[in-house]
């Protein structure tokens, strides 16, 4: 009998995980009517982009730097907010925000600082996952109808065995050029960052006896110019690819924070620069290494980088990535001892589509991940690893287990739904290349006008700019856009999708180069007016004074002949967008 206690949840979904796939998981499935228990081991929810790691999100906009790119969907939701509240880019108040939003679903259950420890099976089918909580002393179980694991090291796996797969995969084994000729248990390695603040004196910095030494630069990796720009640390502080990225994780941090307070040494009081640096001083280190790679699950199709050369073109593409594939080099931080370059970057498109099948395990029939876990070669995922990328797969998780639940099927059985899942998908604001919302023959048919312009893209169902083509309604604050109807119709919800400046950069950092968005874009909306037409007259509906969300959606729950939508003011600019308007 033991001495703790013990909680039972009974739930439709459970994630295990709280990292950005998790919790944009656990949102999604919220938001369409699942019950869900998200259980994750640390004090807040962010994983490697919350307060404890501070690792920028990136995705398809980032690398290649491909404009309108950016996710969309939940994860560009919680960038708004972020942009709207968190000018100065306090990872605390990044923090809270995250936390907030799954406050903010009373169908979630938040299961913090619990650490998921056991796994109950029936045959090939998770019945209930147990965690324990350092700081209740808690045990809790959790019943489930369908589990996903975005843990990022999959620690269902060794608890379920689904199937998985640690290492690089042989060049034969899926024809990639990029893989080694033999497959082997290396990984990439994790990294411990560092943030410096400039004070307005000369700032002596005195390292701890047992931090590493480096007398000259080209002791550090990418010699002299490597270190120039010191403000946020150095990825390439990285190790643990030529050891166990799980099991040895305690002993690399030790060893990744005697380089890193060895690096700010040689910044500070070695460096032949180091008069650059007098009045730097470190403001923070990074004592939860951010991982990139451990164990990946092997689902129905195992994406490779032939597929992402190739931009995924799939049937069932439900998410979608662009970042390179970012190959790092096995020794991280040692590898400057051998010649090697810590990263390979090998060009792939963006956007590339990814597929439903890689979201789901092909042996444990309830059980799902999103993230650096899902089903992808070692050379795919060195590039699906990335954080906004692992948000739009964790997304759709999300959505598929909803309609799994509400369906009464299991993840494999939403094969034959997929074009559901993605208008949801769509719906929600997620992005999926090639795919384009489908609207009711009432929208379609019904007269759409506006006070200047062509209004037409806003219902063609590329809500977003492509390429050449801007798909939106380009307007300026006293412009209006209106549907009217033949006959009187009843309306439940307005939807109006708008311009958040998706060729601009976010940034998590106050450090951030690149020139990123510190605030609402300046041709986001501000002031807008939803209004209804009665008996020939224009009512006011939704008065909107302060937005700052991308996707905005009312409820109306009115019988009416039209329905249209007045820009009052924008954040800054003169011309805004409107990239979808429509009704439910």
């Amino acid at each position: 009998m033991t001495a703790f206690k013990q909680e039972t949840h009974n739930v439709d979904f459970c994630v295990v995980g709280g990292g950005m796939a998790g919790l944009c998981a656990a949102i999604a499935a919220a938001r369409h009517g699942s019950k869900v228990v998200l259980m994750h081991d640390r004090p807040v929810f962010g994983g490697n982009a919350s307060s404890e790691c501070r690792v920028h999100i990136c995705g398809a906009d980032r690398h290649n730097h491909v404009k309108n790119m950016r996710e969309t969907g939940i994860l560009e939701e919680f960038r708004m907010e972020n942009l709207y509240r968190n000018p100065n880019r306090n990872f605390s108040i990044w923090d809270s925000i995250l936390y907030e939003k799954v406050l903010a679903e009373p169908s979630i259950t938040p299961l913090l600082n619990c650490s998921c420890l056991n796994a109950e099976m029936d045959g090939y089918s998770l019945r209930t996952v147990t965690g324990w909580q350092l700081t209740t002393q808690t045990y809790h179980t959790v019943h489930a109808r369908i589990f996903a694991d975005c843990s990022g090291d999959a620690v269902l796996a060794p608890l379920t065995g689904a199937e998985f797969r640690i290492g690089r995969d042989a060049r034969s084994e899926y024809g990639e050029s990029i893989a080694p000729p033999e497959a082997d248990a290396r990984t990439m390695g994790m990294t411990c960052l560092f943030q410096s603040r400039k004070y307005d004196t000369a700032q002596q910095f005195i390292p701890p006896e047992w931090a590493h030494r480096y007398d000259t630069c080209d002791a550090l990796p990418y010699g002299p110019r490597g270190h120039r720009w010191w403000q946020m640390g150095y990825w390439w502080i990285e190790l643990g690819g030529e050891h166990d990225s799980i099991h040895d994780t305690e002993t690399l941090r030790d060893e990744l924070l005697r380089i890193t307070y060895g690096v700010w040494d040689h910044i500070k009081n070695r460096c032949p620069n180091r008069t650059e640096v007098q009045n730097w001083a470190l403001d923070w280190i990074q004592f939860l290494p951010a991982k990139r790679e451990s164990r990946r699950y092997v689902g129905e199709y195992v994406l490779t980088q032939n597929d992402i050369e190739s931009g995924g073109p799939f049937e069932d593409i439900v998410a979608y990535g662009g970042w390179s594939m970012d190959d790092h080099h096995p020794a991280g931080f040692e590898a400057v001892k051998i010649g090697a370059p810590a990263t390979v970057f090998h060009h792939g498109p963006s956007p590339y589509g990814i597929p439903y099948r890689c979201l789901y395990s092909r042996n444990i029939v309830n059980l799902m991940f999103a993230g650096r876990d899902a089903s992808c070669s070692h050379a795919a995922m060195s590039s699906t690893r990335v954080m906004g990328t692992g948000c739009s797969m964790g997304q759709a998780v999300g959505v598929a287990a909803a309609i799994a639940v509400t369906k009464g099927l299991s993840p494999a059985e939403i094969d034959n739904h997929v074009p559901e899942l993605q208008q949801t998908l769509i719906h929600d604001d997620a992005y999926l290349p090639g795919h384009k919302q489908a609207f009711s023959e009432l929208l379609t048919r019904a007269t759409l006008t506006s006070s200047q312009g062509d209004p037409e893209p806003v219902r063609n169902g590329m809500n977003r700019p492509v390429g050449d083509d801007l798909n939106g309604w380009t307007c300026r604050p006293g412009d209006w856009i209106a549907y009217e109807f033949q006959a009187t119709t009843d309306v439940k919800h307005v939807t109006v999708v708008l311009d958040s400046g998706l060729d601009q950069n976010v940034a998590l950092s106050y450090h951030q180069k690149d020139n990123p968005l510190t605030s609402p874009p300046d041709v986001m909306p501000k002031a807008f007016r939803i209004e209804g037409l009665n008996g020939g007259k224009w009512d006011e509906l939704i008065r909107v004074e302060q937005n700052h969300q991308r996707l905005c959606r009312f409820p109306i729950e009115s019988s009416l002949n039209g329905v249209r939508v007045l820009l009052d003011e924008t954040w800054g600019s003169e011309t805004s967008r409107i990239y979808a308007f429509y009704l439910d």
